[in-house]
């Protein structure tokens, strides 16, 4: 059996999540003012698909939704919108595997800022599951609250707003330069910060708990 403290789990977490960070900026820097393009610059890269950082993408929602479906099994009140989170964040996690957003824009013809049309109907259900979830930030205790509303404050701010300016600078610089991959690189940093304080915050929910693995099931 191992167990494993929740507060090593966090440290862990904002560790790896500043090391992608600070590892697809060196990449980004060398490729576009160093003149490298190596394989492993584009492995570390945050604008591309298919490697380390995309997996972490993918992983972080998914840690998120299996410590959010943990706490709903365990609540005696608001389990609906624990439940309704959990499922919120798998979809997080496919889509950041599969790029189903992507698949959503090429609906929209639009142009400048809204060039990635799928922002329109990702700010619509931003606003409906903020609204939904107003009176159940309300229930819960301030800290814990105000975390919630940070992590999403980062993760919409690089998944949604900062779309716009990646749109426009696309239109008209290109995606392969220097700029777009910055802007890029912010994007996705702002993402990792939101997933990593939310999972961190959904860990300290759980305070003071040991997670024990075992080899047959896995319980807290």
């Amino acid at each position: 059996m191992i167990e494993v403290r929740s507060t090593t789990i966090i440290r862990g977490l904002v560790g790896i999540t500043a090391l992608f960070g600070l590892l697809g900026l060196g990449a980004e820097l060398l490729r576009y003012l160093g003149g490298h393009d190596h394989a492993v610059l584009r492995l570390l890269s945050l604008s591309y698909e298919g490697n380390l950082p995309s997996w972490y993408a993918s992983a972080l929602p998914l840690l998120c939704a299996a410590l959010l479906a943990v706490i709903a099994a365990g609540a005696d009140t608001d389990r609906g919108h624990w439940r309704m989170l959990a499922l919120g964040f798998v979809y997080i996690s496919i889509d950041e595997a599969v790029g189903l957003h992507e698949m959503l824009g090429e609906l929209f013809e639009t142009t400048g800022l809204l060039r990635f049309g799928w922002v329109m109907p990702a700010a619509a259900i931003v606003l409906t599951v903020g609204l939904a979830c107003v009176g159940f930030l309300r229930r819960l205790d301030r800290p814990t609250a105000r975390r919630f509303v940070l992590a999403g404050a980062l993760y919409v701010t690089g998944a949604v707003l900062f779309e716009l300016p990646l749109g426009w600078w696309t239109e008209q610089h290109g995606a392969d330069n220097l700029g777009y991959a910055l802007i890029d690189w912010c994007e996705e940093t702002l993402e990792f910060g939101g997933l990593t304080l939310f999972a961190a915050t959904l860990l300290r929910c759980l305070h003071g708990r040991t997670l024990r693995v075992t080899a047959g099931a896995a319980s807290r």
